[in-house]
């Protein structure tokens, strides 16, 4: 018979990756995690949780390019096939959604993957 983890988790997920989609400290929600585009502040200024435990490295990058091309590869073969616009058209319309849906998700990205590991305690978050 095994004995069975009841204790309530103190770190829950589903809160921590709305905080970390905002950008925001998955312990506290106020305090911005990062400092410019893309570089981790090392602790919350808020809550002063620290955050230099993370380990977020190639892994917003792979989930930026895998949503951005299974949201525009199916828009763009639609879009191709009803209306048949001019290349340049198609490539410069495209080109620039590419891009600034790129752009948009990637913090947001970053900030989901450090409240994921935080939740977790992964990479050291678990020390008291």
């Amino acid at each position: 018979m095994s004995i069975i983890d009841t204790a309530p988790d103190d770190r829950p997920m589903g809160p921590a990756i709305r905080r970390g989609l905002m950008c925001r400290c998955p312990n506290c929600g106020k305090g911005r995690v990062l400092q410019g585009y893309l570089k981790l502040r090392p602790a919350c200024p808020v809550c002063h949780e620290d955050l230099s435990h993370q380990r977020t490295d190639d892994g917003p990058a792979y989930l930026t390019i895998l949503v951005v091309g299974h949201l525009m590869a199916p828009i763009l073969l639609s879009v191709y096939t009803l209306y048949r616009p001019e290349p340049w058209v198609t490539i410069t319309v495209f080109s620039i959604g590419c891009v600034g849906l790129s752009l948009a998700l990637l913090p947001r990205f970053k900030g989901m993957m450090l409240a994921i590991q935080w939740a977790r305690r992964m990479h050291g978050f678990d020390q008291g």
